[in-house]
């Protein structure tokens, strides 16, 4: 199932994670495992934010994506399903059909 995870640093153990170099490590290591076709940064609700879309084979999963996160940086992440265009016309074409 293809997500978009938000992750919305805390300021204050983004700028220690920085000053130590662990932000580098901590977003290498996640992309490396999450392989994700997508990824942004910027900033959200005036906090550092990180925007990753990939695909989660197992809602199993979803600890061991965020506890680096969590435990890191004391962030606040958000797990949502998404679509591209092409699913969504699918999608509709299924609910027209009824």
């Amino acid at each position: 199932m293809r997500v978009l995870l938000t992750v919305e640093m805390d300021t204050d153990k983004a700028n220690a994670a920085i000053r130590d170099n662990k932000l580098g490590q901590v977003m290498e290591s996640t992309l490396a495992a999450l392989k994700p076709e997508a990824v942004y940064f910027g900033a959200h609700n005036g906090k550092r934010t990180g925007f990753f879309v990939f695909d989660l084979a197992d809602l199993s999963d979803i600890p061991s994506i965020a506890e680096p996160f969590f435990q890191e940086l004391g962030a606040g992440i958000d797990v949502i399903p998404v679509m591209d265009f092409t699913e969504v016309q699918k999608g509709l074409q299924k609910y027209a059909a009824g």
